[in-house]
């Protein structure tokens, strides 16, 4: 038998099991009703609970360890959201993530610039030459750039958040952790979903799929979205609000089940997007010397006028635009083996083009337009073998190969004024264009393999292995500096110090790259499970592809080297108060060596990859569901992690301490803390739903997450923390039965109380600071009808 729900089948997925409402971050609660179906997909109702009755938090179901698990029985940190709950908390983008688990920052401005750190490890945006140190993966597929997970999450059945190194199961080798996204696969009964939403600011968004039998052995799914809003940032130049635009794709599954024993599923999807974001607001401008601000006296010799730092506008005289088109497809095949064992095979191709047009921030032509163009390509195998389950010892055997083609051109076109804004001499950029290139081809292969021994019926004993050895050619070029006056002396150095011609020749890596698991856990009872393990992870080096001058150490130290990292975890998972209470808590600690990071030069004012030194994070990780009573769930999760450097010697230095006469050419960060990781992160929300007699299904939502102050820039400068905020989100609904489906009505307000905050800074000209604002209050209606 089959077991679906009844109104909302998009919710069960997966056969042969009980799929309940997954809440939050890792539990589940058994609906009200259910609907059996026999292996010809004809609905049976039944009833799960008689009036009255308390359901229990039921299992949640996972692929953490490549087999479908409870999450409770995973002795490792991971937090699960399903497609209710990011319906509830109106969660749509993987960027908002962070406001519903713990030890979670997403840093992003547009899909280049963006990234997913873990417990304060991985905040390298903008890192063409560099693999990101979270993994996300689509469908079982890695994503070779963290802008391929930028988009809106369409037909999501679950999104799980795994905590630590991860290597010796999934795919691609990763140091801070994976973020695993799994989309609804095409169903042998029909099913079909239409959703709407309106706005303020001009958000409107549709999203519909389809799915059902095409034949006895093939099934299919079709999905689409298009999403457009007008933007919360006001140019008060032109008075246009910006950081808005439009983004629309389609996914197209097929399924092929001939037997019992094998399946085949092919996905195909295309996502675009073009829109106006990338906006950075003033933040601060800096440190004053000597009774002198170098931003804003620069600014005033150029007749720029500055928007006041926290305010939702910026005054641009020049067009803000990102063009970015994505797609891919893969395959993916599971044969059940006359034995009993599993194997898979999952092959896949995207592909990632990514066009940027910035201002410079300000409303005089100092710089018309810069930014990095990237066209990334990208090709993987995988193969898995799983053992039968049941016997004193299973194993999961895996091969992986990896190889990513890109390409980036970066270009800055500076105006009139770029010489009074630089601070160069009369001539040195005004007028001038300069265009580099850099090409990196990846080649990556892997075996793995994880075992478990069940010593005992309560003991468990963990071990994975992986050997990754990659191959990395690369090279960066940059075209003599194109128009301008003609010059000499000083004015033709800066010139060509700033954007003179390179060629670093041919470079290359050759990585061999060990991660290890050993994990040991208990059951003590039906109730509480207890494990520690312990794991090293690495990930191989990179390149600068973007230089702003030639290097004076040689082409080579455009190489960034291996991250390794050791990282030891202790924790328990409980169910309690008869099964309506979930427990889990967890400490760790993190130990990396060669922490790869984004720095920023404020000499020739571009951004470039380091070896920041070694690093540690610790800390400890709580996570509660409780159903006190029916229909209402309660969530809260938190962590505190204190993220530091223990040692980083060669450090950029923060611009009060860089700007002032005969300033050392680095700081000794080590002590500081790590970009980006707050201490405290707090995040609490709550679902309540009642039936009544007409047999509407009236709900509740609301949602607290709080992130305490953060590090904002490497340089740690005072002038560019991210000061504490809280965002409260709530929602009200009405569900109801209508024909042979459900509909859904629901009013929501994101950032109830309007709270202004930033969720990144970044380095800007002169000692300055630019942000990325969150979202303002946001007033909305969502129509869904699912039939």
């Amino acid at each position: 038998m089959v077991l679906q729900p009844r109104g909302r089948p998009r919710a069960f997925a997966r056969p042969n099991q009980l799929y309940a409402v997954l809440l939050l971050s890792g539990t589940s609660l058994i609906p009200d009703s259910i609907v059996l179906a026999d292996t010809d997909n004809d609905p049976i109702p039944v009833q799960s609970a008689q009036a009255g009755e308390e359901p229990r938090l039921g299992a949640v179901t996972v692929n953490a360890r490549r087999r479908e698990e409870s999450a409770q029985d995973v002795p490792t940190p991971i937090s699960v959201l399903d497609a209710q709950t990011l319906e509830n908390q109106r969660i749509y983008r993987v960027q908002d993530l962070q406001q519903l688990v713990p030890s979670v920052n997403v840093s992003y401005v547009h899909a280049r610039q963006s990234s997913i750190s873990i417990r304060g490890l991985g905040n390298n945006p903008a890192s063409d030459g560099l693999e990101p140190a979270v993994g996300t993966y689509l469908d079982n597929v890695y994503l070779g750039r963290p802008g391929m997970a930028v988009f809106d999450l369409l037909d999501v059945e679950q999104i799980d958040v795994l905590r630590g190194p991860q290597g010796t199961l999934f795919g691609k080798n990763t140091t801070a952790g994976v973020v695993n996204i799994s989309t609804r696969k095409p169903t042998f009964h029909p099913e079909r979903s239409v959703e709407i939403s309106g706005g303020e600011d001009g958000y409107f968004q549709t999203k519909g799929s389809v799915s059902g039998p095409l034949s006895d052995t093939l099934a299919g799914r079709l999905s689409a979205y298009r999403t457009r809003d007008d933007g919360y940032v006001k140019n008060i130049h032109d008075g246009d609000d910006l950081n808005g635009g439009a983004r629309q794709g389609f996914r197209s599954q097929l399924l092929w089940r001939p037997s019992e024993t094998f399946n085949l599923r092919w996905i195909g999807e295309y996502n675009e997007e073009d829109s106006d974001n990338g906006i950075l607001t003033l933040y601060s401008t800096g440190p004053t010397i000597d009774g002198v601000n170098r931003y804003e006296q620069r600014a005033a010799a150029a007749g720029a006028r500055l928007v006041k730092a926290r305010e939702r506008k910026v005054d641009l005289d020049s067009d803000q635009q990102v063009t970015v088109f994505q797609g891919g497809t893969s395959l993916e095949a599971n044969w059940i083996l006359p034995n009993d064992f599993t194997l898979t095979s999952i092959s896949a191709y995207r592909w990632w083009d990514f066009t940027p047009r910035n201002d410079d921030g300000l409303n005089v032509s100092a710089q018309i337009n810069a930014g990095v163009e990237v066209r990334d390509k990208q090709y993987s195998q995988e193969f898995r073998l799983a053992s039968p389950l049941g016997g004193a010892f299973d194993y999961v055997l895996g091969a992986y190969w990896f190889k990513q083609d890109l390409d980036n051109k970066s270009f800055n076109y500076y105006g009139p004024l770029a010489d009074i804004w630089n601070g160069t001499v009369t001539g040195a950029l005004a007028n001038v264009t300069s265009i580099g290139d850099g090409h990196i081809e990846t080649d990556s292969y892997a075996l793995f393999a994880q075992g478990n021994w069940h010593l005992t019926p309560r003991l468990d004993l963990t071990i994975g292995i992986r050997g990754t050895y990659e191959e990395k050619d690369s090279w960066v070029r940059r075209d003599a500096p194109r128009g301008g006056d003609a010059v000499s002396g000083a004015a033709a150095s800066q010139r060509n110090n700033r954007a003179g011609a390179y060629d670093s020749g041919d470079l290359s890596q050759y990585t061999f790259s060990p991660s290890g698991l050993l994990s040991l856990s208990y059951r003590f009872n039906d109730r509480w499970l207890g494990y520690a393990s312990l794991s090293h992870g690495e990930k191989s080096g990179g390149v600068n592809l973007t230089v702003g001058s030639a290097p004076s150490a040689g082409a080579d130290s455009l190489l960034v080297s291996t991250e390794r990292v050791n990282n030891a975890e202790l924790g328990f998972k409980s169910t309690l108060l008869d099964g309506t209470l979930l427990f889990n808590a967890n400490v760790f600690w993190t130990q990396v060596h060669g922490y790869q990071a984004n720095a920023y030069d404020h000499a020739t004012r571009t951004s470039y990859l380091t070896n920041a030194g070694d690093v540690r994070s610790r800390g400890l990780e709580v996570e509660t569901t409780w159903r006190p009573l029916r229909g209402l769930t309660i969530n809260a999760n938190g962590s505190y992690n204190d993220v530091r450097y223990t040692k980083y010697e060669d450090a950029p230095c923060p611009p009060e301490v860089g700007f002032r006469s005969g300033a050392p050419a680095s700081c000794d960060l080590t002590g500081h803390r790590v970009v980006g990781a707050s201490r405290w992160i707090a995040n609490l929300n709550g679902h309540y739903q009642w039936t009544l007699n007409n047999g509407l299904q009236p709900y509740l939502n609301a949602s607290y997450a709080f992130r305490y102050r953060a590090v904002g820039t490497i340089d740690d400068s005072e002038h560019g923390q991210i000061p504490s905020y809280a965002v409260v989100n709530l929602s009200s609904g009405l569900r109801g039965d209508f024909g042979d489906g459900q509909w859904d009505v629901s009013l929501w307000l994101k950032n109830a109380f309007d709270k202004t905050y930033y969720t990144s800074l970044w380095n800007s000209a002169n000692g300055g600071y630019a942000g990325v604002l969150g979202t303002p209050r946001t007033l909305g209606l969502t129509a869904r009808y699912d039939f």
